[in-house]
């Protein structure tokens, strides 16, 4: 319906402008233009138009990055014209001096890279996005509120029992952490999220974090496929990293004649049993004959 008052709006601008002039085309363009908006408002220029940033992020609690968008307004274009500059906040006071981001390049595009060497932990930063001369966007944190992990690794699993019925069966999964977070000599401490689902559902099945890099899953149906996921993050903290690689699960099909071949009956038992209760049957009767004759 929007479209046709759009089409319509036009063709009665055109037979104005004939008309009337130039006096009533402004206000009809106008009224055209918020009908176009209506009807595709992707085609209307954004709020603000200038360099934003959109994620600061350390995965290991030793370096970081911040990435930013590009302007899409003119003058915020061109190559290079955005620059990077912070200061961090040593003992009780800001450094004066605005500094220039040290590595354009490693983080990838509309980024900047902070090694370890200009990495402190537990002391405030603040940066901020400048193009043309002036500030555009700006933001303060510390590296520890701003860690998210990588995907843990090497993730498998073993079987560890079936049920009796032959339906469910329980695994334990297991992982590597992050090959740059430094778990060994505990750096940082890192709690994982283990996520598990059958293949064709759509909703994850979320388990309780743990700080082991192993988790046990039970009842899982012998007749399904599933898929599992972990992903991490700094011990006390709410921001995750990424989900691993998806872990297919494929569990052994157990069919009943493998489970009757499977069982063995307890000849034996029953063997010592047996014997033991014609046993006490002879005492019984031997006994009571004693006894009658006595009396």
């Amino acid at each position: 319906m929007d479209l046709w008052q759009l089409l319509l709006t036009l063709a009665v601008a055109g037979s104005s402008s004939a008309f009337s002039g130039s006096e009533a085309t402004p206000a009809i363009l106008g009224r055209a233009s918020q009908s176009l908006q209506r009807v595709n408002p992707g085609l209307g220029t954004n709020s603000s138009g200038k360099p934003k940033f959109t994620k600061c992020r350390s995965p290991e609690l030793e370096t970081f990055s911040c990435h930013w968008t590009d302007g899409v307004r003119r003058g915020f274009k061109s190559p290079g014209s955005t620059q990077l500059f912070y200061i961090r906040r040593s003992t009780q006071e800001w450094t004066q001096e605005w500094k220039e981001c040290p590595d354009y390049v490693s983080a990838g595009e509309n980024s900047c890279y902070f090694n370890s060497s200009y990495t402190s932990i537990w002391i405030p930063y603040c940066i901020k996005l400048t193009s043309n001369g002036g500030t555009v966007d700006q933001k303060c944190f510390s590296v520890e509120e701003i860690v998210q992990p990588d995907p843990p690794i090497g993730l498998n699993w073993t079987l560890l029992n079936i049920s009796l019925t032959g339906i469910h069966a329980d695994i334990q999964v297991r992982w590597e952490p992050p090959p740059n977070a430094d778990v060994q000599k505990g750096w940082i401490v890192l709690e994982y999220e283990l996520q598990y689902k059958e293949v064709n559902e759509s909703q994850w099945k979320t388990m309780d974090p743990v700080l082991s890099t192993s988790v046990p899953v039970y009842s899982l149906r012998l007749d399904k496929e599933y898929e599992v996921r972990v992903r991490s993050r700094q011990r006390n903290s709410e921001k995750y990293g990424e989900f691993s690689e998806v872990l297919y699960v494929t569990l052994p099909q157990m069919s009943p004649f493998a489970c009757e071949e499977d069982f063995q009956f307890p000849w034996f038992l029953i063997t010592i049993f047996g014997i033991f209760g014609l046993t006490m049957i002879l005492f019984l009767f031997v006994f009571s004959k004693q006894q009658r004759k006595e009396n």
